[in-house]
C-alpha cells in the first residue's frame, strides 16, 4: 500500500498514535551501518490488551498453606484471553500493510506477524536500519512504534522489530586456575542425585505423569548422548521432546562452554533429579520477542502442559525495557493462575550482575515477583549430611546474583522478610531476590556430559532446574500441582522446609553494604537451600 493509498484510507499521521516507551536507544560501542535490506524477511510479536487478572491473581498470592484452586489452561483462555474482536482488528490491520499473521496465541493475547522490512517501517512507522556491534550485528529501529488510533488500547507493545541478543546463560564450567582455587580447596563435585540426595529430595518416586518445561534461547542437544549420561546414573532416558518456537530448534553447536552447556545441564539435573519426568524443551531466538514467546508457549501448552518452568537465562535488569520487563511479568503472572511454577536463576555476576556502572543490579526475569527466584550457594556435604553450606562468591565474575529490584516493588508477601532497601543511593524499597537457593558453585559443581566431555558445571543455572525437579516430585506426591508457590514459602510456618545460609555475600562490585547474608531472607540466598522432605511435608498437610 503506497502513502498515497493510506492518506485515502485516512491513516495518516492525525490518525495515528505512539505506543508508550516503544523506542530503545543502540546498545553502546553500535554503531549505525544503514537501513535494513527492504526485502528482509521478519516476524514480530505484537502484545494485546486482555481482560484483567488481578482478582484471580490476588487469590494465588496469599501467604497461605491452604491448598489453592488454579484455573485450567482452557478455562484461563476462555476467561482471560484476548477478545476475537481485537484479534480480527489486528489481522485487518496486517492485510492492509501485506504482513501475515503467523500465529495467534488468544491466551497469551500475542500475535506474530511476518512480512518484509518494507512492509514494517511502513505499518510502524519506524525507520529499520542495521547496527554493528564489536561482537554481533542486530536489527534495530529509529524513532517510536505508531499504530493506527483504532488499534489504540488493543495494541499494548511490539516486539522483534529489535532484534539484538537479549541475555546470557548463567552457567561456569569449572577451572581451577580461573577461580584461583588449590588443589585441597577444590572441593567435590556431586552427579545431580547426589545434591538432591543432600537436600533430601522425596525419593521412590515416579514422574512420569509430570513435566518440566525448560526455556532455552540457543545451542541444543543429542540424544544418544543424553542416554548415555541417564545410563551412566542407572537411570532411563526420560521422554524429551524439543519445541520449536519463532524460527529456534534445537541446534547442538559443538562448544560446551557455549549455549550446549546450558541446554545439556538443564537437561541433565531437572531430569535425574526427578526419575522419569517427561522433558519439553522450548527453543526461541535470544531476542526479547523470542524470550517472550517462548514463555508463553510453554505457560499456554495444552499438548505438554509442563507443571513446572526452568529457566537458566537472564541480563540485568538495565538491559531490559520496561515494556518487554512488563510483557514477561504478564506472562508469569498467566503461570501463577494456572498453576505453573516458574524457577529461574538469579545470575553468575554477584550484587552488579555484571554491570560497570558502579550500582547494583538484579538480573531479570528473575526479578518478577511472579518467578521462583534462585541464589547460588557453595554445598560441601557426604550422603545425606551436609557439612558445610555458605554464600556462593569466588570474585567478580562467579558469585550469586542477588539484590533489590528498580523496576518490581515489593510484592505483599515479602513483607514479613524484612527485605532492607537497595544499596543504591536513595536506598529504594523494591522486590527482593532471590527467593530460594542451592548448590552453584563451580568448585562444587554437577558432573555433567555435554558434547562429549564429562565435565563439572556451576551456576545459578543450575539451581532454577534443581528446584524445577524437586517441584515435579512433589505434584507426583500430591496429585496436583503447587503452583505459585512464593507466598507459601514466605509463611513462617514454611521456614522448616529451607536451609538457612547466614555465611558469606556476593558483594562482588565492593560496594559497601551490598549484600551480606544473615538470619532470615538475605539477598544472597533468599530464604535458603531446600529441605526437599519438609517442603513436600508442607503441602501434604494442606
Amino acid at each position: 500500500m503506497s502513502k498515497d493509498d493510506r492518506l485515502s484510507n485516512g491513516q495518516d499521521a492525525k490518525d495515528k498514535v505512539q505506543l508508550s516507551k516503544s523506542e530503545r536507544a543502540p546498545l553502546p560501542r553500535a554503531q549505525r551501518v544503514g537501513p535494513v535490506d527492504p526485502e528482509e524477511k521478519m516476524t514480530v510479536t505484537v502484545l494485546l490488551h486482555r481482560p484483567p487478572i488481578d482478582a484471580m491473581l490476588a487469590k494465588t498470592e496469599i501467604p497461605s498453606l491452604t491448598k489453592k484452586n488454579y484455573l485450567s489452561r482452557e478455562a484461563f483462555a476462555a476467561a482471560y484471553g484476548a477478545k476475537q474482536e481485537d484479534i480480527r482488528k489486528v489481522e485487518r490491520f496486517a492485510k492492509d500493510h501485506e504482513l501475515i499473521v503467523s500465529e495467534v496465541n488468544a491466551a497469551a493475547g500475542t500475535m506474530l506477524l511476518r512480512g518484509t522490512a518494507a512492509s514494517f517501517n511502513q505499518a510502524f512507522d519506524v525507520e529499520l536500519v542495521k547496527y554493528k556491534h564489536p561482537n554481533f550485528t542486530y536489527r534495530g529501529h529509529r524513532g517510536p512504534v505508531t499504530i493506527p488510533s483504532e488499534l489504540e488500547g488493543i495494541v499494548e507493545a511490539v516486539f522483534g522489530l529489535d532484534n539484538r541478543p537479549q541475555v546470557k546463560t548463567h552457567f561456569q564450567i569449572f577451572q581451577q586456575n580461573k577461580f584461583s582455587v588449590r588443589a585441597e580447596q577444590a572441593g567435590t563435585s556431586y552427579t545431580p542425585p547426589q545434591v538432591a540426595q543432600l537436600y533430601h529430595f522425596p525419593s521412590d518416586i515416579d514422574c512420569s505423569k509430570q513435566c518440566i518445561g525448560i526455556i532455552e534461547l540457543g545451542g541444543g542437544y543429542a540424544d544418544a548422548e543424553l542416554r548415555q549420561y541417564f545410563s551412566s546414573l542407572g537411570l532411563a532416558e526420560p521422554t524429551i521432546k524439543s519445541v520449536s518456537v519463532g524460527g529456534g530448534s534445537n541446534q547442538p553447536t559443538g562448544d560446551p562452554n557455549g549455549a550446549d552447556g546450558e541446554v545439556v545441564l538443564d537437561i541433565e539435573v531437572a531430569a535425574s533429579v526427578a526419575p522419569g519426568v517427561n522433558i519439553a524443551v522450548y527453543f526461541a531466538p535470544n531476542t526479547d520477542a523470542g524470550f517472550l514467546n517462548a514463555m508463553n508457549k510453554a505457560i499456554h501448552d495444552t499438548e505438554n502442559k509442563p507443571s513446572v518452568i526452568s529457566i537458566s537465562w537472564g541480563a540485568a535488569e538495565t538491559a531490559w525495557t520496561e515494556q518487554a520487563m512488563a510483557a514477561m511479568d504478564r506472562a508469569a503472572q498467566d503461570a501463577a493462575a494456572v498453576g505453573v511454577t516458574i524457577c529461574c536463576a538469579a545470575g553468575d555476576r554477584g550484587s552488579a550482575d555484571g554491570v560497570s556502572d558502579g550500582l547494583v543490579h538484579v538480573d531479570f526475569p528473575a526479578s518478577s515477583p511472579h518467578m521462583l527466584a534462585c541464589g547460588g550457594t557453595r554445598l560441601e556435604g557426604n550422603g545425606v549430611t551436609i557439612t558445610s553450606e555458605t554464600v556462593w562468591d569466588d570474585g567478580p565474575d562467579s558469585s550469586t546474583g542477588g539484590g533489590i529490584s528498580d523496576f518490581f516493588t515489593l510484592p505483599q508477601w515479602q513483607n514479613s522478610a524484612q527485605v532492607p532497601p537497595s544499596a543504591n543511593p536513595g536506598g529504594k524499597s523494591g522486590r527482593g531476590v532471590p527467593d530460594v537457593a542451592g548448590n552453584a558453585d563451580p568448585v562444587t559443581g554437577y558432573q555433567i556430559l555435554v558434547d562429549g566431555q564429562r565435565t563439572v558445571i556451576g551456576g545459578t543455572s543450575a539451581v532454577a532446574p534443581l528446584w524445577a525437579g524437586l517441584i515435579a516430585l512433589i505434584n507426583q506426591q500430591l496429585g496436583h500441582p503447587i503452583g505459585f508457590i512464593q507466598p507459601v514459602l514466605y509463611n513462617p510456618s514454611a521456614r522448616s522446609a529451607l536451609r538457612d545460609i547466614t555465611q558469606g555475600n556476593n558483594d562482588s562490585s565492593r560496594i559497601k553494604g551490598a549484600y551480606t547474608a544473615g538470619p532470615g531472607w538475605d539477598a544472597c540466598t533468599g530464604l535458603g537451600s531446600p529441605v526437599g522432605n519438609q517442603l513436600s511435608g508442607i503441602f501434604q498437610n494442606q
